[in-house]
């Protein structure tokens, strides 16, 4: 009797064996099939804006992939009249200047929220929030009537200016979050060995918050960028910046010019995706830093 079952179990366990086996190869199957569908659906229109860029005005209304690559349009961009060169120069010094300011600030204020508790410290805190959610367009014409009286329209001072009130909030409520994370054994320990509290900030603190503080960095620099309302009235000449001078291939003779702005659009990513490269690494320590406390 024992000998005409096992051969059923046997067989009834290579089935389970197969059908495992079968669920598994169908569920890794799905999984490669949705990551490359993601992959070709973030990937393609840089692919595309890649090709583009090094089209004829004639190629680019085609769907062409293969065909005689030229660089006539990187050169076009930085010669008269759109002249790059200033503009990426200008977007640099804004996008690391406001940076410059914003993280030592924003550190602070961080700081301060963090570890001391004063009267009115929420509500100040929600405020500081809360200027995140007011559209540019509705404060850009009380900032440009200030700085056209004090002459800082058509600046780089003006426009660090500017950004700063949108990087600054960013940045303090960011690092806010991975300060609340470190226990505050180790700044009592620093105290009672004399150290003072800009001491603990800038010794203890900074060093260990430092994955989040790049994170804030990258966002803050990225957020100057990209920014087009702010330099597109402030900066109206002198200070025009990268995304003024992308918004000009679309008003030439020829209207929209899409094989220089596919040029223009990979200035404005490649240094972003070098960035990030860079940093990946402090990238997923710093989101992941101040989730857990």
């Amino acid at each position: 009797m024992n000998v005409a079952v096992k051969p059923v179990e046997k067989f009834r366990s290579n089935v389970a064996v197969n059908r495992f086996r079968g669920k598994d190869l169908l569920a890794g199957t799905g999984y490669w099939v949705g990551v490359v569908l993601l992959l070709g659906f973030i990937l393609l229109p840089i692919f595309w804006i890649a090709l583009t860029s090094f089209k004829t005005y004639q190629q680019a209304f085609t769907l062409d992939v293969f065909f005689q690559p030229i660089l006539d349009n990187y050169k076009t961009i930085f010669d008269d009249p759109l002249t790059f060169g200033p503009k990426i120069v200008n977007s640099l010094v804004v996008g690391v200047g406001t940076v410059l300011i914003a993280i030592p600030l924003g550190m602070m204020a961080a700081y301060a929220f963090s570890r001391f508790h004063f009267r009115g410290s929420n509500v100040l805190l929600v405020w500081v929030l809360a200027t995140q959610f007011i559209p540019p367009v509705v404060i850009i014409i009380p900032f440009f009537n200030l700085f056209r009286t004090i002459g800082l329209v058509d600046t780089l001072i003006g426009l660090i200016i500017l950004d700063l009130s949108i990087v600054l909030p960013y940045v303090t409520w960011m690092v806010k979050g991975y300060i609340d994370s470190l226990p505050v054994e180790v700044e009592e320990a620093a105290l009672v060995d004399g150290c003072t509290d800009i001491g603990i900030l800038w010794r203890i603190t900074f060093p260990l918050v430092m994955p989040g503080v790049i994170v804030a960095a990258v966002f803050g620099f990225i957020a100057c960028w990209n920014e087009f309302l702010f330099a597109l009235i402030i900066g109206n000449r002198d200070a025009q910046t990268l995304q003024v001078g992308f918004y000009q291939t679309a008003s030439g003779p020829k209207g929209i010019q899409w094989e220089l702005m596919s040029a223009t659009g990979m200035i404005v990513m490649v240094p972003i995706l070098i960035l990030s490269l860079l940093i990946r690494k402090h990238f997923v320590g710093g989101l992941t830093m101040g989730a857990v406390k």
